[in-house]
């Protein structure tokens, strides 16, 4: 039989080549894909609200009949609103789309409908909000009414009702040929049925309990698979012998030496834990979390400095110039009165001319360099070492696997030691970090001041910016005014730090210093702009979220987000992250006006903590695996149903059971669908996999 695998999504019945097109934008290319095509969410129509039951506040789900519909243009901004009465044989609801015209010829009286939304109360009555809609009809309503429905990811010219119908027919021809990637063993122990099943009862769940056994089984092999690569990746890279560093006793000793502050006990267990790694033969790799100012760029120093009296060279790389700048800056400062012999410091960066970058390459591969630092340009071609032992990723959520392995190559298994701001619980280090050690550090040093947050809507900015101005000169402090993009744009409706830097100078923040920033800026005034701020020069600095990583300014003290609601949550932290970096108290407010529950969660998660590690919980819980993990950057594309923060104790069986698969068989040799099913899954991070 067929494997779905093997069919083009176009061969299945009521496809064909013009639909198939439109499934691309779902991921999807094969009957498989379709069937791995998971719902979003279940909506359940056994038992409807009825619509005299509605409350204002939450969302329902009702079904009744179009009663009454029309399209006309808003009074206040002319834009199109096409509202319908709704009702079943209990109560009436009004219901209303705005920029939708097309709805006028979409629905017509008497249609039986389903809606989903959240009800709210306007002037007396209760309404729904461009609530999602379904149209039912008769011969398909075994699928869409009656049960718990699925509810998928659509893409335009698509509609649910559809995607239902094809999902069964898919499901009825073609599910018992899916393999069956979980070893029958495993599937023993862990009381699972097979995979066929499993996928039948996530799509169309008899009930709850269903739904929920679905899930479990699809979750596990979801990680295990993935567990599996990770530790095959572990296993490569460790298993060879990488270089013993000598480290003296008097060395920390003199690296402690190299800072105007005391280390913090956090930082001293990282730093011993990054000791006894490069100590040995078996290469380095360690991941490095805490949140924005915790003085992760000081422990990272300690491996460079290890290297530097081994006779070896090290290498840092950030996403960003700014970043690498400012770490080359830092290094600079903290090296300048170093006891251990002068350390030869280069910045590899585009601004670099093609003779200067040629004698940086030569000189790198000479050894004339202890310690370069630079963007993703030390992963090209051109840039090799004569003997890199250690080798630092900073921000590494900005970076894939595969570009981590590009710099680990640079040397001959170097220590790796990989650093991000955005704490993660540890039941997701093991689910995207699994081939990594984990180091934390949870503390920050003393003597820093607090970070207040509030939130205020659009309509309190100017109060906002009139008490910016007024703490700026009153506390002698310097601010930051944040922006999602860099103009205008009509289709957006935000404000852009471009315009907006024009009217502070012209109103609120008139006869104080104000600077713009952005990524469109040429290099040179980007530079200027901020050694500008650096120096106290600028009092208020507009900007985007350029200075989201690497802008180390202690004097400012004030942030203001605009249209923070557009914001991710973790983008949200890091940018608060560039305050409060002194002794002083800082100030960040967020300006916006959320529409979605969603936007609502991320502002109140950002004013109620500055834990990293529960904003980044919560940043899961918010956006799903998915997106949280950056399926493309990290080629995490199975990881569709899995959410790591709710199932540790499955991550941790599917763990064990495929380390007990790998113990037995290394190479996966007696495997064979398992290995397939790796490299089909996951080819973005077994890059370079020997034997693979």
């Amino acid at each position: 039989m067929t494997s779905p695998r093997e069919i083009p999504i176009q061969f299945l019945k009521g496809v064909g080549p013009s639909r198939a097109k439109l499934f691309v934008q779902l991921g999807v290319s094969s009957v498989e894909d379709l069937l791995y095509l998971f719902p979003r969410r279940y909506e359940d129509r056994r038992h409807m609200t009825a619509i005299h039951a509605l409350k204002p506040g939450a969302e329902f789900t009702v079904t009744g009949s179009v009663l009454a519909k029309g399209g006309r243009r808003a009074f206040f901004n002319k834009k199109h609103v096409f509202e319908m009465e709704f009702g079943d044989a209990d109560g009436r609801i009004h219901c209303v789309w705005f920029n939708q015209p097309y709805l006028d010829k979409y629905f017509h009286v008497g249609d039986k409908v389903i809606l989903h939304g959240r009800v709210e109360l306007f002037k007396d009555r209760l309404q729904f909000v461009a609530p999602e809609y379904e149209i039912i009809a008769r011969d398909d309503e075994h699928l869409n009414m009656g049960r718990i429905v699925p509810v998928y990811p659509l893409t335009k010219g698509m509609g649910q009702r559809y995607l239902r119908k094809l999902m069964a027919l898919a499901l009825e021809h073609h599910a018992t040929s899916l393999a069956d990637v979980l070893p029958a063993a495993v599937r023993a122990r862990q009381g699972f049925g097979s995979m066929a099943a499993s996928i039948a009862g996530i799509h169309f769940p008899e009930d709850e309990a269903a739904q929920d056994k679905a899930t479990r089984r699809i979750s596990f092999e979801e990680f295990f698979i993935f567990q599996l690569c990770v530790i095959l990746r572990r296993l490569s890279l460790v298993l060879k012998p990488g270089f013993a560093h000598t480290i003296a006793p008097s060395v920390k000793d003199h690296f402690a030496a190299l800072f105007p502050f005391v280390l913090t006990p956090a930082q001293d267990r990282v730093m011993a834990e990054i000791a006894v790694d490069m100590g040995s033969k078996r290469p380095m790799l360690r991941l490095l979390q805490g949140d924005v100012g915790c003085g992760k760029t000081a422990v990272a120093l300690l491996g460079c400095v290890v290297a530097f009296v081994n006779g070896k060279q090290a290498a840092i790389m950030a996403p960003t110039e700014i970043l690498a700048e400012q770490h080359f800056k830092t290094l600079l400062a903290y090296l300048a009165s170093s006891s251990f012999g002068k350390m030869r410091v280069a910045l590899l960066n585009s601004a670099l001319k093609k003779k200067e970058r040629a004698e940086l390459y030569a000189a790198i591969k000479a050894g004339a360099v202890d310690i370069v630092v630079g963007t993703h340009a030390l992963i090209e071609d051109g840039v090799r070492f004569k003997a890199l032992s250690y080798a630092v990723i900073d921000e590494q959520h900005k970076f894939g696997v595969a570009q981590r392995a590009l710099l680990a190559g640079k040397g001959k298994r170097p220590d790796l030691l990989v650093m991000t701001a955005t704490p993660i619980p540890r039941t997701l280090s093991l689910t995207l970090y699994g081939d990594l050690d984990v180091s934390t550090i949870d503390a920050k040093p003393e003597g820093r001041g607090t970070v207040k947050t509030y939130h205020f809507t659009g309509e309190q900015a100017e109060g906002v910016y009139n008490k910016v101005a007024e703490w700026v000169v009153e506390r002698k402090t310097q601010a930051y005014i944040v922006y999602p993009i860099i103009e205008e744009s009509e289709k957006l409706d935000i404000k852009a730090a471009v315009d907006m830097h024009a009217h502070f100078q012209a109103h609120e923040f008139k006869g104080l210093r104000v600077g713009l920033i952005h990524g469109r800026l040429r290099r040179e005034e980007a530079r200027r702009v901020m050694a500008e701020f650096q120096r106290h020069e600028i009092d208020v600095l507009v900007t985007t979220t350029v200075l989201e990583v690497g802008i180390d300014v202690p004097n400012a003290n004030v942030m203001v987000i605009e249209h923070a609601e557009r914001f991710g949550l973790a983008q949200l932290h890091q940018l608060r992250g560039r305050i409060g970096r002194s002794e002083k108290n800082a100030v960040c407010i967020l300006l916006g006006d959320p529409a979605t529950p969603d936007g609502k969660k991320r502002i109140e998660a950002l004013v109620r903590t500055h834990d990293g590690f529960r904003i980044a919980e919560q940043d899961l819980e918010i956006r799903g695996p998915g997106q949280y993990f950056g399926r493309h950057q990290h080629g995490l594309n199975e990881l569709k149903v899995i959410n790591p923060l709710g199932q540790c104790q499955a991550l941790e069986a599917a763990r064990a059971e495929a380390a007990a698969i790998l113990k037995e068989d290394p190479t996966l040799a007696q495997h064979a669908l398992i290995r397939d099913t790796i490299h089909q899954r996951y080819p973005a991070y077994l890059e370079g996999l020997s034997g693979g």
